[in-house]
């Protein structure tokens, strides 16, 4: 791999030009996929990117810069000096100097990568299998498949001496359907895949089933009815709490939120300085986990050469940590804990999510519903709504059902549930033994924006929150 040739002799010349520190990933990524539209092909896609992206530390200030498809090492090295003077004159006037807390260096080779890579006719067999079982009820207005494969090649070396290569490949498929009828529209989705091949992560047999429960439920919501406005107790199901994991919990735990440093663009943390005190109750644990098998946000090191570990963030309702980079452990003065990743070599890596969940519980789902008299079955991801502190939410579901005495009863739609985070972690009596990790592809983050994926998830949780319908 030349790109690896170019990283491990640019090290050393940027340490030469006077940096004190310096890591390059070099990095190759091939995508295939398509879309398909009610049965048709609307376009495949097929692209290949590669390039490096090179970090740099200068009198405590940082320089990056990258290139794609580089010619010759002359062309890096021009880069590299150019970085090295920016980094250098923001070193003069920056107050507060960059500290890296100390890691273990590695070399290694990590090969995730499927022995069966599928092609463009297989995945596309499989997305026309799904559409005819979608399209097959008559007030199906439009079903829409997006599914491809990516494979990647990535180079970490750095200055202190880690070397490593990583090798994997994703499979995602999105699936929308739309329901029509005299004016209403009711649309249900679902991402299924994760890391590795076709059969590890989209099973053909579990996928064909997910396309017949979205196409049932878009329909039956046609007929369900609005549910109006109510403070009650809400039993919620694992893949809507990915999604709450994701906003309420994993968000307001990355380092750099709680310092205070995305503020401007993406906001902060409403339990900034709360390390070791109590902020839900005692069903309440979170953890960060880049270990989980097939899940999006699994590696074992992450874009600073540190190697992946579980990371517990709340404890029976103790804020226990937060994920840190090599910089804002320093600060913290505890150890980087692996939660650093780009979105490609043309970014600088950012503290990110690998796989955020709510930990399962004791519980049967069936008999956390089974004690509730009055309250809501909320189910399945939609669309999030959460202040600059990660403090007051609001989450819309897919669909909903009432709970009365402890028997599933009419089906709800349109719904959206309201909370604070300290009242709603507070609620919390039951978490199920269920524990789901779902796939999530398009969290946004950092300026210029990175859309990074990642696995979040939990099991059934059983709290209290505030539910209606839109306009109700």
């Amino acid at each position: 791999m030349i790109l690896q040739d170019f990283a491990d002799r640019l090290v050393q010349f940027v340490l030469e030009k006077g940096a004190q520190y310096c890591d390059i990933r070099a990095e190759n990524i091939e995508s295939n996929g398509f879309l398909l539209e009610n049965g048709q092909i609307e376009h495949i896609t097929s692209k290949v990117e590669n390039g490096l992206g090179v970090r740099m530390l200068v009198d405590g200030a940082w320089g990056f810069y990258s290139v794609s498809n580089p010619d010759s090492f002359d062309e890096l090295k021009n880069g590299a000096i150019d970085a090295v003077k920016s980094a250098s004159y923001y070193a003069q006037i920056k107050k507060h100097k960059v500290k890296l807390a100390q890691t273990q260096a590695y070399v290694d080779t990590v090969n995730h990568s499927s022995t069966k890579i599928p092609t463009t006719d297989e995945m596309i067999k499989l997305a026309l299998d799904c559409d005819k079982t979608i399209r097959k009820r008559k007030r199906i207005h439009k079903s829409a498949i997006h599914m491809h494969h990516d494979e990647f090649q990535k180079y970490f070396v750095n200055s202190e001496g880690t070397r490593i290569c990583q090798n994997y490949d994703d499979t995602i498929i999105d699936m929308t359907v739309t329901a029509n009828e005299s004016g209403l529209s009711e649309t249900v989705n679902t991402t299924e895949g994760g890391r590795g091949d076709l059969q590890s992560t989209v099973n053909e047999s579990k996928i064909l089933e997910r396309s017949e429960f979205i196409s049932e439920k878009a329909d039956k919501l046609i007929d369900a009815k609005p549910a109006k406005e109510d403070n009650a107790i809400v039993v919620m199901n694992p893949d809507f709490v990915a999604l709450l994991s994701h906003e309420i919990l994993g968000h307001p735990s990355e380092a750099d939120r709680v310092l205070g440093k995305e503020m401007a663009w993406a906001g902060g943390a409403w339990w900034a300085g709360k390390l070791g005190t109590k902020i839900g109750s005692s069903e309440l644990d979170v953890i960060d986990d880049p270990t989980i098998p097939y899940s999006l946000g699994w590696y074992k090191y992450d874009d600073e050469g540190v190697l992946a570990s579980r990371k517990s963030l709340v404890k029976e309702g103790m804020l226990v940590g937060h994920m840190q980079s090599r910089e804002t452990a320093s600060l913290f003065d505890t150890v980087p804990n692996s939660a650093m990743r780009a979105t490609g070599h043309s970014f600088m890596p950012l503290i990110r999510m690998a796989c955020t969940c709510i930990g399962p519980g004791n519980w049967d789902p069936e008999e956390m519903i089974k004690e509730v008299k009055s309250g809501y079955l909320i189910c399945d991801m939609k669309v999030p709504s959460i202040d600059m502190m990660r403090y007051n939410w609001s989450i819309s579901c897919q669909y909903a059902q009432k709970i009365e005495n402890g028997e599933l009863t009419e089906l709800l739609r349109d719904v959206i549930v309201m909370g604070n985070a300290p009242d709603f972690f507070n609620s919390i009596d039951a978490r199920g033994k269920d524990f789901t990790v779902r796939p999530i592809t398009n969290c946004g983050k950092g300026d210029p924006m990175q859309i990074m994926r990642m696995g979040n998830g939990g099991p059934h949780i059983r709290g209290i929150a505030t539910v209606k319908s839109i306009g109700n």
